[in-house]
Formats: structure tokens, C-alpha cells, sequence
């Protein structure tokens, strides 16, 4: 992603990385700096260097110490870099007062992710979605005069609305939002009744989840022979994706893939997503990929679980999938697999979804996962009705067939609402 379209020098992507440091927190910034740093690669940023404060409190006016930012401004200066990226989400009083400071534009973690989630949003229901987390974002920032990376704005690098404006452009905001939000409802109320049908067929629906650039998208198309964009970028997949996964005869799946999760995800991101990310809640299985090539794979794993629980998706049943298992970190596999067994989890499977390794053990489980939700049955069908036996073929599982005398006795498995056409034969 270029940032030429912003501000017009796409030479102009330098940028110091910034983050305060609280006590405890030492060993953690090291991981959330790299993961800012990924963060700003893929909006397009070349981060020239880190630079942290250890600090007793963040600074309510300027996030770090107000020497320490006449410091790093200097820097900056002296370095030719015109960015600083916050590793947090500044209020509008910490723009405001960082911008008096430096003369490099400014920007924080959230904006970051927001410029990500706006260049890969591809359908209707994406886009809305992220522009209304970018204007919920912007009329927090109205009250100041910060920078921020937003085309609402004018763009990377360019000053806030004037006060004098301030009240026009927050009623202009809350007005669209107004707009965006009713198309929400309307795309939710589609959605209620998508998942409705899915009920009522009696379709299992199996959630891809994971963190961000987990894999789940490489997964979905192995699986599904799909074409969802794959890529080692982070939230390359936006748009939630409801693909049908045949597994055998009378077994399929409804696939539904997420939008990754990352620590510290923006309120406002949750907001707006909230509908997308409902669709977990309603799935029958969670598929949970974890990147184990990151030392950070057990971290990525509680992080995930944690979001889940708090959407209500937490007493899901789960298969913890560690993806990536031809590159694992060893170090980070053993406190994977050490963390998911702590917790007393069983089902585990092993797969590397760009090789296919481990994915028919996987298949497996997911096939019989299904056969435990359908119902067990013994039938006596006459041999004028014997097309039933496709019927249950096509729909169900064959444990058991006998051809006898007078009928055809089957042991099998439907779904509750494929029983019908077979119920006036189904022995008690």
C-alpha cells in the first residue's frame, strides 16, 4: 500500500516508533512494538527506530514525559523522519498537544489499524463498516487540532477541522453515522434471516477464527477450493466469507471466515464489526487456527480466547488447530500446547494449511463432530420404498444396511429436521 495518495511524496513514510513504558510491562513491549511495527509496514510506513519512556503513569496531556517529547522531536528533525506512531490510542487533548511539539505529523496504533481495515475492506457491508469506526474515531479528535491518519481529515499530514468549525463538523459526522448505521440494520436484518434458513436446514456452521494473519484464509481455500485473497499481510480478510464444505455423504458444513483479532483491537473497530463478529457466536464449532511460526503463538491464543469470551462465544466447542506446523517456533509450539492442555482442552489438531499437512486428521474430526450432533436411528423400509436408502445416503450416514426378506434395515444418522420422510419406519 502506497501512501503517495495521501501526501502526495511517497518518499515521506519515515517514521519513529513511540511508546511508553508502565512498571510490569517491560517484558511485553518488545512483542507489541513488533507487532506495531508490522502494523505500520503494511500501511505503507518505513519505521526507522523505537523509542520508549519508562514512565510510573502515562502523561494525560502527552502520553510521554513533555522533555522526552522535545527529545524525539529533535530526533526526528535530524533524521529526516516525518512520522511518529503512538503505540496507544491518544485522546484529542494528547494529538493536540504532541502536534504543538513536532512538526512531524502524528498518528497512534489505532489510526494505523483503521488505515489498514479501509484499504482492504472489499464488500458494501466492509466498507460501511470501517467508515463508521473511522468517523466514530474522528469526532472523538474534534475537540483538537492533532493529526491523524485519516481521508476525512484531508488526508496524512494535514491539521484537524478549525474550532470555528467545530460544531458544523460534528453534526455532519453524526449525521452520516446516523446514515451508515441504518444501513447496518438493514444489512443485519439480511443477515438474521441467512442464519435463520441455516437453522432450519439443520446446517452446522463451523467459525474460522484466529489472530490476525493466523491462516484462516489459506485454510478456507484448501478446504473449500476457494479464492480468498491469502496473503502475509495482516487483516488481509475483512469481510466475513460463508462458504459450503463437503466433507462425505450427508456431512457439509456451512465455513465462515473472520476478521483476525489482534491485542488492543479499537472500540471502535468492535463497534462497528459487532454484527460481523456475531456470526461466531452463532456457529456450532470454532475452529481456533494459531500461528505457531510466532514466538507469541500461546499469547495470540489466550488473546483470542479472551475476545471470544466476551463476545459470549466462549462455551463454543473448539479445535485448536496450531497452523504453520512445517515453520513452528519450537519454543513457541511447547508454550502453545503447554497452555492449551493447562486449560484442559482435547481437541488438537496439527496442520500446515498452505501444505495440506495434518488436514485429513482435521477433516476427520469435523466429520465425526458432525455425526455426534445427528440423531441415531434403526428403520424397517419396505422395498417399495426403498429410494429412501439414497435419501438417507445423501442427507445422512449409513452405519448399517440388511437386505431381508420382507424390508430393508437400515442403522443410521439424519439430522432431526431430515427425519420426516423416514420417521413412519423408524423403530422405537
Amino acid at each position: 500500500m502506497s501512501l503517495k495518495n495521501f501526501y502526495g511524496d511517497e518518499n515521506s513514510t519515515r517514521a519513529y516508533l513511540v511508546a511508553a513504558v508502565l512498571p510490569g510491562e517491560e517484558d511485553s513491549i518488545d512483542p507489541s512494538l513488533d507487532e506495531l511495527e508490522d502494523l505500520a509496514n503494511t500501511c505503507g510506513f518505513e519505521v526507522v527506530a523505537r523509542v520508549t519512556q519508562n514512565v510510573k503513569n502515562i502523561n494525560g496531556s502527552s502520553y510521554i514525559g513533555s522533555g522526552k517529547l522535545t527529545e524525539i522531536s529533535e530526533m526526528a528533525e535530524n533524521a529526516d523522519v516525518d512520522h511518529l506512531i503512538f503505540n496507544t490510542e491518544l485522546s484529542a487533548a494528547q494529538f493536540r498537544n504532541i502536534a504543538k511539539e513536532t512538526s512531524a505529523a502524528v498518528h497512534d496504533r489505532t489510526g494505523v489499524i483503521l488505515e489498514i481495515f479501509s484499504d482492504h475492506a472489499r464488500t458494501d457491508e466492509g466498507k460501511i463498516q470501517v467508515e463508521l469506526a473511522r468517523l466514530r474515531y474522528k469526532l472523538t479528535r474534534l475537540a483538537g487540532k492533532g493529526t491523524e491518519l485519516s481521508r476525512l481529515g484531508g488526508g496524512i499530514g494535514t491539521r484537524g477541522p478549525g474550532e470555528t468549525k467545530l460544531e458544523q463538523d460534528r453534526r455532519a459526522i453524526q449525521r452520516r453515522m446516523g446514515q451508515l448505521q441504518k444501513e447496518l440494520d438493514q444489512l443485519e436484518v439480511r443477515r438474521k434471516h441467512q442464519r435463520s434458513s441455516r437453522q432450519r436446514k439443520d446446517a452446522l456452521v463451523a467459525a474460522v477464527v484466529g489472530y490476525t494473519n493466523a491462516g484462516k484464509s489459506t485454510l478456507m481455500n484448501k478446504l473449500c477450493g476457494t479464492d480468498i485473497p491469502a496473503e502475509n499481510r495482516l487483516f488481509m480478510t475483512l469481510d466475513p466469507t460463508a462458504r459450503k464444505l463437503d466433507l462425505r455423504d450427508g456431512i457439509s458444513y456451512v465455513m465462515i471466515d473472520t476478521v483476525g483479532f489482534i491485542r488492543e483491537m479499537p472500540r471502535h473497530l468492535k463497534q462497528a464489526f459487532k454484527a460481523t463478529l456475531e456470526e461466531v457466536v452463532e456457529a456450532d464449532l470454532i475452529l481456533h487456527l494459531i500461528d505457531v511460526s510466532d514466538k507469541e503463538a500461546a499469547m495470540h491464543r489466550q488473546l483470542v480466547d479472551e475476545q471470544l469470551a466476551e463476545l459470549g462465544a466462549g462455551a463454543i466447542d473448539t479445535f485448536y488447530i496450531p497452523n504453520k506446523i512445517d515453520e513452528k517456533s519450537e519454543v513457541a509450539y511447547h508454550d502453545l500446547i503447554t497452555s492449551i492442555r493447562r486449560d484442559k482442552h482435547e481437541d488438537v489438531f496439527e496442520i500446515s494449511a498452505l501444505t495440506g499437512q495434518g488436514l485429513p486428521a482435521l477433516i476427520e474430526a469435523m466429520a465425526l463432530y458432525a455425526e455426534g450432533r445427528m440423531l441415531t436411528f434403526v428403520a424397517e423400509i419396505p422395498y417399495s420404498s426403498s429410494e429412501l436408502e439414497a435419501y438417507v445416503r445423501e442427507f445422512g450416514v449409513v452405519d448399517k444396511i440388511e437386505y431381508e426378506s420382507e424390508h430393508i434395515r437400515l442403522d443410521g444418522k439424519l439430522q432431526k429436521s431430515r427425519m420426516g420422510p423416514i420417521a413412519a419406519y423408524v423403530q422405537d
